[in-house]
């Protein structure tokens, strides 16, 4: 089994402009990314791009690039692009281009699932939340599964509903997910649902065609970059801790 992870990085964001080129500690954001995936178990690392600035801020630092069309709606439609012009890779792992800080064990977590059961079409992670602001943060998403860790919802909203309150099963879902390759293509051809635009989650659709999530728990907490004080904060954090690309 072959596993290929593709970083989708779209150029505009608009709420942080060009933000794979963002500069943390002397290396852009997307070479961050790249290089600790690098890190993991992964059989390749590709960055999947919309845009010739991405393209060659890739090839300065010796990444492995595609050029993507620009009208993709979504980051799984762009992988399933990727899919469709790189065959011989049985599973995909997505990791989120904005996510400079992950952790490569993470990755590994999700290709030892997937070799250790051979069905599985999608995985992702899960974090525990401690916090009630966390909790009840919608920009947090969260997610519950059931007693064979496979996705029951995921939510803004606090779920479950805490009639009798018990912070020690409240979870927050992490943006990094593994597929099958087939899955990937069949996936990107659903039409949207209506669970789906209504909380804005993508991968409610797949729950509501019927396919299952593993939901695996992880004991890493990682800063997703969305806004100029995440990226202040991220910066920081790696001055302070030492940490090296």
């Amino acid at each position: 089994m072959k596993f290929l992870g593709v970083i989708p990085a779209r150029y505009e964001s608009t709420r942080l402009p060009k933000k794979p080129l963002k500069d943390i500690c002397g290396h852009s954001m997307i070479e961050w990314v790249y290089k600790r995936a690098m890190k993991s178990n992964l059989d390749k690392v590709i960055i999947a791009t919309d845009s010739h600035e991405v393209f060659n801020e890739v090839k300065s630092f010796g990444g492995e690039v595609i050029l993507t069309d620009k009208n993709h709606s979504n980051g799984t439609s762009r992988i399933a692009e990727v899919c469709e012009k790189i065959t011989d890779y049985d599973v995909i792992i997505n990791v989120q281009g904005d996510e400079p800080l992950i952790e490569p064990d993470m990755i590994n977590s999700l290709i030892d699932i997937f070799k250790k059961e051979h069905d599985l079409k999608m995985g992702t992670l899960k974090h525990k939340l401690h916090r009630k602001e966390d909790i009840e943060n919608p920009n947090f998403v969260k997610v519950i599964t059931d007693k064979n860790d496979y996705a029951i919802y995921f939510s803004r909203s606090v779920i479950p509903y805490p009639r009798n309150e018990n912070l020690d099963i409240y979870f927050k879902h992490v943006g990094i997910y593994g597929y099958k390759r087939d899955f990937v293509l069949e996936y990107s051809k659903l039409e949207s649902t209506p669970l789906e635009n209504s909380e804005s989650l993508e991968q409610l659709r797949v729950l509501e065609n019927g396919y299952k999530i593993k939901v695996l728990e992880t004991p890493f907490e990682i800063i997703g970059v969305d806004t100029q004080e995440e990226l202040e904060k991220v910066r920081k954090y790696i001055t302070e801790k030492g940490i090296e690309i």
